[in-house]
């Protein structure tokens, strides 16, 4: 069916992740860098020339646009829902992205870092690859994938549509968000603009896969308040905040409950930034697991870790503040089974075998979904992703543009008359 289109998805990959979007945690704005808007503007103007409605776009950064439905059926309102953001941990300033049209299994030297090396031992899913075009970044930056791979993916899925107007589909809604790479993609989303019944964000990562499942989520934030005075008259007085801060890192377990001993299932309590001196200094982490209820367990032991450092610094003082994050999303996917089904369907009559598993993170679909949308997860290909390793297939792309092509039509076959 879509075997002889001539896809635009590389095309339009290859300008996006050219253009800088990199998010800020520690920035109060919406969007958190106005940069940002910049994907936003191009995406506004191209989603009008290809004809949409109801396109726009707001200060905030978000993008939705809407392919109106060509059936009489009532079918439910889909949204595809991608971030235009990249993450903060890897520059994403002066990405040039290369395009290896006949990968052949050799490693990859980047050229803007020798000593930045893409090594089929590393990344096994090369080996899926070989004979077939990938796309890497040149070793001075990430590559942008997570998730231009899936703003592209929906733009050139709404392009095919626009031009064939014989595939038979309910309303389509399209949002691209800011920030989510910060946690805070959905905070200034219109739910009412938007108008979708159910959703699927394009954020995952190999061919095949389906996601119903992610961690739910807290940041936990510790305050260390200690006493300060001249280092040269500080005896018996200096209570240093910077060395409690230390002595509590030192305690986190080593052999488990860390990112780096941990896969599948397991959650884990991990620090992310120290900010401080000596009088004052704040530790942050991130908890995660996909039972929300072990979330509390493993603030428990972070707290009792700060409790036994404390205890040897009398003079000193400490807030311990939980902030919830973001909750699994199959919580909610479980009351709408469809979305997963009709997934399932999409992709096998695409050729593919579904593959389930749950993320070791979290998408916009988590707060969508326990805001009233509920969202499953499409992958795109992308792969080692928030680094200089980062890569793409472009046949991954290409099958995920089939899939929704595909999904549209299962949605709308299945509606009643």
């Amino acid at each position: 069916m879509i075997d002889s289109y001539q896809h635009t998805v590389t095309e339009r990959f290859l300008r996006y992740v050219q253009i800088d979007t990199q998010s800020d945690p520690s920035s109060d704005s919406s969007p958190s860098t106005a940069k940002q808007k910049n994907l936003s503007q191009l995406l506004y103007q191209e989603l009008l020339t290809m004809g949409l409605l109801d396109v726009y776009t707001d200060d905030y950064g978000y993008v939705y646009a809407t392919i109106p439905a060509n059936t009489d059926k009532q079918v439910p309102v889909i949204c595809f829902c991608s971030h235009v953001d990249t993450a903060p941990d890897c520059s994403g300033t002066g990405v040039k992205p290369i395009l290896h049209n006949h990968y052949l299994g050799e490693d990859i030297v980047l050229p803007d870092d020798a000593s930045q090396v893409i090594r089929l031992a590393d990344y096994p899913y090369l080996q899926q690859h070989i004979g077939k075009a990938i796309i890497t970044a040149s070793g001075a930056t990430l590559l942008g994938a997570d998730d231009k791979s899936g703003v592209a993916i929906i733009m050139d899925m709404a392009h095919y549509l626009v031009r064939h107007p014989e595939i038979s589909h309910g309303t389509i809604r399209l949002l691209f968000t800011p920030d989510e790479e910060v946690g805070r993609g959905t905070d200034k989303v219109d739910l009412g603009r938007l108008g979708a019944a159910v959703a699927y964000t394009l954020d995952g990562g190999a061919c095949g896969t389906l996601e119903d499942e992610t961690f739910s989520a807290d940041g936990v934030s510790i305050t260390i308040e200690g006493v300060s005075a001249h280092p040269g008259y500080a005896k018996g007085k200096l209570v240093n905040a910077l060395k409690i801060a230390g002595y509590i890192l030192a305690a986190l377990p080593r052999t488990t409950l860390s990112p780096e001993t941990t896969s599948g299932r397991q959650g884990f309590i991990h620090p992310v930034q120290v900010q401080g001196i000596a009088e004052k200094t704040v530790l942050e982490f991130i908890i995660r697991d996909f039972e929300t209820s072990r979330l509390a367990a493993h603030e428990t032991t972070l707290r009792g870790i700060v409790d036994q450092v404390m205890a040897g610094y009398p003079g000193a003082t400490y807030q311990f503040t939980v902030k919830e994050q973001y909750r699994n999303m199959r919580e909610v996917l479980d009351q709408h089974p469809n979305i997963i089904a009709h997934a399932m369907t999409a992709y096998e009559q695409c050729g593919l075998t579904v593959v389930k598993e749950p993320i070791r993170g979290g998408t916009d679909g988590n707060r969508l979904s326990f805001m009233g949308l509920p969202c499953a997860n499409i992958f795109t290909g992308m792969q080692a992703i928030h680094s200089k390793h980062e890569w793409i297939g472009v046949s991954d792309m290409e099958k995920a543009v089939e899939v929704l092509v595909k999904l549209v039509q299962v949605w709308e076959a299945v509606t009643e008359d």
